[in-house]
């Protein structure tokens, strides 16, 4: 008798997805899928989908789904959630969507202590519209805005959202991940649950920070991009928890 072990998630539905090739995305939405169904809570399950690369997320995850303006993943989540307190309730959001555009969004959910959960994507860059210079780029960076490389001078430094956000009362859970090799991946899927155990005990805001690449706008392959990631964005953008309520 066939033994299995290994297969798609029941939260992830059989449409191909759009993402580049190298794209860490996909290995994102599975670590998500995983997790609802480890939990046993894909019937209970609302996400909230932002503007980006990933603005179609509707149509990958089996689960209800709402798609929210550019930035505004927060609010949408904020209200179905206070309408609906008994559902888990999830945003994943791109650097550009939260840290530009959604940033007064995801600071005041965070103040507020709103019961969600985000997972929050930085690959720092705008993948979709063409690779400019998100919020999240690197000092030195280059994107099609910053042909020569983020000034500091000029442009300022990077946001660190996790550092941030930590430092809000309404916090209960903030965490930086990365998935660029299969101990990290490991990992970043069990802060992903923790940050649904959170929700779950009604502790207040969650945030998994993922560190993720972009083959296409680094202009990298994506064998590159995963060791670009390790080499230059983790020691600017440091793993682990920032912060963490205890579960009961």
């Amino acid at each position: 008798m066939a033994k299995i072990i290994f297969k798609k998630p029941e939260a992830l539905t059989d449409k191909q997805n759009h993402y580049c090739p190298g794209c860490t995305h996909g290995v994102i939405h599975r670590l998500v899928a995983e997790v609802i169904d480890d939990m046993g809570i894909r019937d209970n399950t609302v996400g909230v989908c932002p503007v980006g690369c990933s603005v179609f997320a509707y149509d990958y995850f089996n689960v209800d789904m709402f798609q929210a303006s550019h930035g505004r993943a927060p609010a949408v989540a904020t209200g179905i959630k206070r309408c609906l307190p008994d559902r888990m309730v999830f945003t994943y959001q791109g650097d550009g969507d939260l840290a530009s555009i959604g940033s007064a969004e995801i600071v005041h959910a965070a103040a507020r202590g709103e019961k969600i959960s985000t997972i929050f994507v930085n690959n720092a860059i705008y993948g979709m519209t063409g690779g400019q210079m998100a919020p999240t780029t690197l000092p030195g960076q280059k994107t099609t805005t910053s042909p020569r490389g983020r000034d500091r001078e000029l442009n300022g430094l990077p946001v660190r959202v996790c550092e941030m956000l930590a430092t809000l009362d309404g916090s209960a859970y903030v965490a930086r991940v990365s998935v660029h090799d299969p101990k990290h991946i490991m990992q970043a899927k069990k802060a992903i649950r923790k940050a649904f155990e959170i929700q779950q005990a009604g502790l207040g805001f969650a945030l998994v920070e993922v560190l993720s690449t972009c083959p296409t706008n680094w202009g990298l392959s994506p064998k590159e991009s995963l060791k670009w990631l390790a080499e230059n964005m983790i020691p600017y953008y440091p793993l682990g928890v920032y912060k963490e309520s205890e579960v009961k």
